[in-house]
């Protein structure tokens, strides 16, 4: 018999997004400009109570953009969390620029505070000082973002923060991505509101975020005509887009309460199982959204159980699980750039599992999912 297909993290509508798309088309604004637009940065702008929002298409759009907006230019250094995705890293290439990457540290999994300084000290003896840090809040976790800006304050180098995964998440009742000099976030289908495909950037000012829409929409000269003094880029959010956006924003504290409840529903699961340890904030001035419910499986406590022996098992039952983001500086596009650190990326990335985690999860599925866990584990 034919199982449904149990998500990693599937989109999850609210209901009212249809209603603001339908506006788009009533209005005839089927374009990258429209009243959605506005009233989605607007909306983003009131939640996180701080900063001026610009929507793009992408949150790589917004990484690229905001290491534009610090300065980075070819020939530059900028300093990224090895542990990530892809896109944190890859816009520092489009500029030409050079990626030097940081181990992670185990309690929260982001930056180690320890190893980037290691990096800026030793980068400095080289006579390159870094033009910015890329830090992630990597699966809605908030990294230790005050011992960073403590660095970062201290060298004078800027942050991008990279909170693709962490709308939501707060450190201290601050919300994650204003702690930056630039903070970003990701809206692609996976993640906890989306727009089917975009990010919003949050700048200190609002001058420079003119200069971001500036760039994003083609760098247009104020001319009567068509005149380009510097390179632009086509990044600006459709309409349509930001109208799936508005009606999410409506339901964007109550996906954070269904993934919260998905994290406490593993630990719950995996708690008489020693051999699995499930990935959760530590420190209590951290609240994570938990996009995503991360585990650890140590293979030397349970017969040699693997993470990769369980996202088979689950595989076979057509529920989808992944291993942890592999750190970039064992890539083959990244691995000849500079690295600090020791292994603890690397050993989280050998050992971790990311567990179906959707704001939309039944009953049914957490029935199917245990079943299989209990298999691999007691059985």
């Amino acid at each position: 018999m034919h199982k449904n297909k149990i998500w990693l993290s599937s989109p999850d509508m609210g209901g009212s997004e249809l209603k603001f798309i339908q506006d788009a088309f009533d209005t005839n604004w089927i374009a990258p400009v429209g009243a959605n637009i506005d009233g989605l940065e607007q909306d983003l702008e009131a939640y996180l109570e701080n900063g001026h929002v610009t929507v793009l298409n992408s949150g790589t759009a917004a990484i690229h953009l905001g290491l534009i907006v610090l300065g980075v230019e070819a020939g530059d250094e900028v300093l990224c969390q090895s542990m990530t995705f892809a896109a944190s890293a890859n816009p520092i290439l489009y500029l030409g620029a050079t990626p030097v990457f940081i181990d992670s540290e185990k309690e929260t999994w982001n930056i180690c505070p320890v190893a980037l300084e290691e990096a800026i000290i030793d980068r400095l003896a080289k006579g390159k000082k870094p033009k910015a840090i890329i830090v992630v809040h990597l699966y809605g976790v908030p990294c230790q973002i005050e011992l960073i800006g403590q660095l970062a304050d201290s060298y004078g180098i800027p942050i991008l923060e990279d909170s693709a995964e962490a709308l939501g998440s707060r450190y201290k009742g601050k919300l994650c991505g204003t702690f930056g000099d630039v903070g970003i976030f990701s809206f692609n289908g996976s993640k906890i509101i989306t727009t089917s495909g975009g990010g919003a950037i949050i700048t200190r000012t609002k001058a420079l975020k003119e200069k971001v829409l500036f760039l994003a929409t083609q760098a247009k000269d104020k001319a009567p005509y068509y005149q380009h003094s510097e390179i632009g880029y086509n990044y600006r959010m459709s309409n349509i887009a930001a109208g799936i956006g508005r009606g999410q924003m409506q339901v964007l504290d109550k996906h954070i309460d269904l993934r919260r409840e998905m994290n406490a529903f593993y630990v719950d699961l995996f708690k008489d199982i020693s051999s699995v340890t499930v990935f959760k904030t530590a420190n209590e001035a951290s609240f994570a959204n938990c996009w995503l419910t991360t585990i650890i499986v140590n293979p030397n406590n349970n017969k040699g159980i693997t993470n990769e022996v369980l996202r088979f098992a689950l595989a076979s039952d057509n529920i989808e699980s992944r291993q942890l983001w592999k750190p970039m500086h064992l890539q083959p596009l990244h691995e000849k750039y500079p690295y600090y650190g020791t292994t603890v990326a690397e050993n989280l990335f050998k050992n971790g599992l990311c567990m179906p985690s959707g704001s939309n999860l039944t009953k049914e599925d957490r029935e199917r999912i245990t079943a299989v866990v209990n298999a691999v584990f007691k059985n």
